[in-house]
């Protein structure tokens, strides 16, 4: 097979606005076992776009973006859903940012010959491909932004701003996840930001400029986020996934302590995930076993035990539909750090 045998069907994103789940969520609630955790998850994502004043911050781990979640995601931001998001650099740059640069994921199989795939410079991620070429563009696209920007440290989530800035007049695909955040004031945070598409765009920027150039302050990011806690009066957590981004997002409680203000925990939390407790996994805790540590209130807590893409936008679509969000105050957290 040819390389363009392999990539010829493209991975369609799931539009949240065009599928009502109110009904089939509302009956999920009467179930039991992952049924009933998914429709209290949804009940409680509603709550937290009702409660006047609630910041909600959105934790992105794993390839959801790449399975099909991407315009979702960008519809959360674009109608007033979340105020803050935290994600892997992978989420942020090899996927969405990826897409906008009018690249594209393709479906395919986990039963394939993957040295077959590598010799066409094909990366895959479990069923689905992406031409590795064009991620290099992607790539080389980071180091150019890189270049353009005064040499200094920069927090992700300044970076990332300066990202979707540059696509307001470069983009080829409009309702990119970086874009409607810069246009929405909605700060990203990617706290291991080096450890995607950015991480080699950045070296390469470094390699070329090696006494003046940009770098990651990933402790302006931590002092950033925390801040955004600072001045919510209330919080809730809206989690794909576990890692870095989930427990960035929860120490900001923590941080703040530190910092010698006392903010309340999370008053809401939602974790979606397939990690197992039981051998330290679940990015070390359960919602509950978090409160221990002060960061994550237990009255309104949810594991929800399933694949994202398979619960994730029976959610989002039951929290846009219920319409909760159309009266919701427009936080634009990005607004507190000026133009930076």
């Amino acid at each position: 097979m040819d390389k363009k045998d392999y990539l010829k069907t493209t991975v369609e994103h799931i539009d949240i606005k065009k599928i009502n789940t109110v009904e089939i969520v509302e009956a999920m609630k009467r179930m039991s076992f992952t049924s009933r955790d998914l429709g209290r998850a949804a009940e409680i994502y509603d709550m937290m776009l009702s409660e006047k004043d609630c910041a909600i911050m959105l934790t992105l781990a794993g390839s959801t973006s790449a399975g099909g979640c991407m315009n979702l995601y960008t519809d959360l931001v674009k109608n007033n859903m979340v105020d803050a998001i935290v994600a892997t650099g992978a989420s942020i740059v090899d996927m969405d940012f990826f897409e906008a640069l009018g690249f594209k994921h393709y479906r395919g199989t986990p039963f394939v010959n993957d040295r077959e795939l590598r010799e066409r410079y094909i990366d895959r991620i479990y069923d689905t491909y992406i031409d590795e070429e064009q991620l290099q563009e992607c790539d080389k696209t980071i180091g150019k932004i890189a270049d353009s920007l005064e040499p200094r440290p920069y927090s992700s989530r300044e970076f990332i701003r300066e990202m979707g800035k540059w696509l307001t007049k470069n983009s080829k695909k409009k309702d990119s996840l970086v874009q409607a955040a810069y246009d929405n004031n909605v700060p990203i945070f990617c706290p291991a930001f080096s450890d995607s598409s950015a991480g080699f765009g950045l070296v390469l920027h470094q390699h070329n400029h090696p006494d003046k150039h940009v770098s990651i302050d990933s402790v302006k990011d931590f002092y950033e986020l925390t801040k955004i806690k600072m001045a919510a009066p209330t919080s809730g957590l809206l989690m794909i996934g576990g890692g870095v981004p989930k427990n960035f997002a929860q120490d900001t409680v923590v941080c703040a302590e530190v910092l010698g203000k006392e903010v309340p925990m999370h008053k809401y939390a939602i974790q979606i995930t397939v990690a197992d407790v039981r051998d330290g996994a679940c990015s070390s805790s359960t919602l509950k076993e978090a409160s221990s540590w002060g960061k994550v209130d237990t009255t309104y807590e949810q594991m929800v035990y399933a694949e994202a893409t398979s619960v994730l936008p029976l959610i989002a679509s039951y929290a846009y539909h219920k319409g909760s969000w159309r009266k919701r105050k427009k936080h634009e957290f990005a607004k507190m750090f000026g133009s930076g």
